[in-house]
């Protein structure tokens, strides 16, 4: 199959982490087993340990956390701490920025490993050269300056000072060049190698990232407004960007690109592969569990016959209005209907997992007699509209032998119409909650069904299997619109976006300016061209983990945070006590205790 290349990956991890195995960052322990040095484990064949760095990358490219909390999205609900995320209350002890500082830096290692005993210019170091770039990406768009290390670390030194990030960007765009004209990599790669097609879409990014934080200067950080400088970068980013799109055309729905069976489709560039076929550990506790955040709660699930969500990340109130009428997007992105699941006739069994509830959805071809459990309406249908499908389909809401007692609601605001059943589907009750205290109760709202595996076992554990996909198609449609509005080409930008726009449904704006969301705003929050792409990346890659690396990068974090985030009622909230704005994330106290290259003057601003 065409993930078997990774079945090796956690011996691999253990030989790996072995020979190159470092303290909690930069700081190197010799853990060599048996008097082994990596030499005798490698030598010219750095296989193993490519398998390795490959497989590191599980460990760093889903964190909700630090991808998507503290911006305009998401929310906790069901009594969930807001967190220090969203409060923007990190300290340089947080274990979730350490230990991703901590991975990122792994798979570096890894990398650097796989480049010194296989040799630059090989197969193997094409791929991890690659690998390397994308960590260093991660780790510039989250921290800023960093120590920029290209050599495998085998040895106790512990001295690696910050490189300056023009450095950083420099020598990560020279080497993606070089990959991209004179490796061996595949031009195309859908099953999780790098590629060339991988190789110009990161480019694109760095040349934006580039763009944006060495070629533009705040103005007002509040305000989110910015003078540019030069747009020499920005038009890099969207040549690159046109090369990785390499004119693929937007023709798949977006419903089937996320479909569970159609992984490694035309417009996936690069994943992080997994597969529950053939895993050699625990199999109901070795995936991963993106499926699991990014909706409210639904019971639990080895009883009821739900999904487990964790109440994280859920929609937050702009997220409920983002999506207009027409837009195929949101049925694609959001479980709407959750089918109930019963007992067996004449039983005390439940019927069987995944033909009944949650996962019938992907498991049962027919699901127009399944009954319902849940079933929510977006923000631009009436409680008529909802009231009609109710009758018209009243078997399906009748709880019969069915586990689950039936609701729905309509998403609207400032109230949601919720509604519950009586036993033979008629409506029993409907009433108006405010958003704050529907959020405080099970079943509040949809959940993201981007993720979702239709084999998961009915468990609360990692049990997601999923590739998780980090570069596609239609995200670069949308750097190359970036990039385009910030060269100046206008034109060429609104291409890109009426482009995705009208693959979900949409007709095409005839200028960015046509453009009005459905959300609300207050009155000094003015929505302009840069407010329309970043809204249309905000759809189209919902729950992906861009949010906030987006937000820092066009120097919207401070502006979009004080209208949306409902921690975030001041700007002093977003500051340190040195009054400087937290734009990155605080570097880990551990790497300031044991590098002995960086001390507490090195620490980002706000921390």
């Amino acid at each position: 199959m065409k993930k078997n290349i990774f079945l090796s990956a956690i011996v691999a991890l253990v030989i790996g982490s072995a020979m190159t195995a470092c303290s909690d960052f930069l700081e190197a322990e010799n853990k060599t087993a048996g008097g082994k040095t990596a030499d005798d484990y490698f030598g010219n064949d750095a296989s193993s340990l490519l398998v390795t760095t490959y497989n590191s990358l599980k460990s760093i490219a889903y964190n909700p956390s630090l991808f998507c909390e503290g911006t305009d999205l998401y929310i906790n609900t069901r009594g969930k701490s807001t967190g220090v995320f969203n409060e923007y209350s990190l300290s340089a002890g947080d274990g979730t920025v350490s230990s991703f500082y901590s991975n990122t830096y792994k798979t570096i290692n890894y990398a650097n490993g796989v480049i010194s005993y296989a040799g630059a210019t090989t197969d193997a170091a094409y791929e991890a050269r690659f690998l390397r770039a994308y960590s260093y990406y991660l780790l510039t768009q989250q921290f800023g300056s960093v120590p920029y290390v290209t050599n495998y670390i085998n040895d106790a030194t512990t001295s690696y000072p910050r490189t300056d990030l023009a450095t950083i960007y420099t020598s990560l765009i020279q080497d993606l060049e070089d990959l991209y004209a004179n490796s061996s990599l595949k031009d195309q790669s859908h099953d999780g190698h790098a590629s060339k097609q991988a190789v110009a879409a990161l480019l694109s990014k760095v040349y934006l990232a580039a763009g944006w934080d060495l070629q533009t200067t705040a103005t007002d950080i509040a305000k989110g407004t910015y003078s540019v400088n030069s747009t020499d970068y920005f038009t890099q980013a969207a040549i690159w960007a046109e090369k990785a799109i390499n004119n693929v055309s937007l023709t798949m729905s977006f419903e089937s690109k996320w479909a569970p069976n159609n992984e490694g489709n035309a417009e996936e560039i690069f994943s992080v592969q997994y597969e529950r076929a053939n895993y050699p550990g625990d199999v109901s506790d070795g995936g991963h569990s993106m499926q699991n955040n990014f909706g409210g709660n639904y019971d639990d699930c080895t009883t009821k016959g739900m999904k487990n969500v964790s109440s994280e990340d859920a929609c937050s109130e702009k997220s409920m209005y983002l999506f207009e009428k027409g837009d195929q997007r949101y049925e694609g992105t959001f479980m709407t209907t959750f089918y109930n699941a019963g007992y067996v006739q004449g039983s005390t069994t439940q019927a069987a997992w995944g033909t009944a509830g949650y996962y019938a959805y992907y498991n049962v071809s027919d699901r127009s007699n399944l009954a319902i459990a849940h079933r929510y309406f977006p923000y631009y249908v009436t409680t008529t509209e909802a009231e009609a499908e109710f009758k018209e389909h009243q078997s399906q809401y009748a709880k019969g032998n069915n586990i689950s007692e039936v609701t729905a609601a309509v998403l609207t605001l400032p109230k949601v119409t919720v509604y519950t059943f009586n036993a033979d589907g008629t409506v029993k009750s409907k009433e108006q909650q405010s958003i704050s205290d529907y959020n405080m109760k099970v079943y509040n709202g949809v959940c993201v069904k981007k993720f979702d595996d239709a084999a998961s076992e009915q468990l609360k554990s990692s049990n997601d299997y999923r590739d998780i996909v980090l570069l596609h198609v239609s995200d670069i449609y949308l750097i190359a619109a970036e990039a385009y509005y910030m060269a100046g080409q206008t034109a060429q930008a609104l291409t890109k976006v009426n482009a995705v726009r009208q693959r979900a449904g949409l007709p095409a704006l005839a200028s960015m300016s046509a453009y009005q969301p459905e959300y609300t705003t207050s009155t000094s929050f003015t929505i302009n061209d840069l407010d329309l792409i970043l809204d249309e990346r905000a759809r189209e890659l919902y729950a992906e983990g861009h949010r906030w690396m987006d937000l820092r990068r066009t120097k919207q974090l401070v502006r979009y945070n004080l209208e949306f985030n409902p921690s975030i009622s001041s700007t002093s909230k977003m500051q340190g006590v040195d009054g400087q704005y937290k734009l990155y994330r605080p570097i880990p106290e551990n790497e300031i205790s044991t590098n002995t290259a960086i001390s507490s003057a090195d620490q980002n601003p706000g921390y």
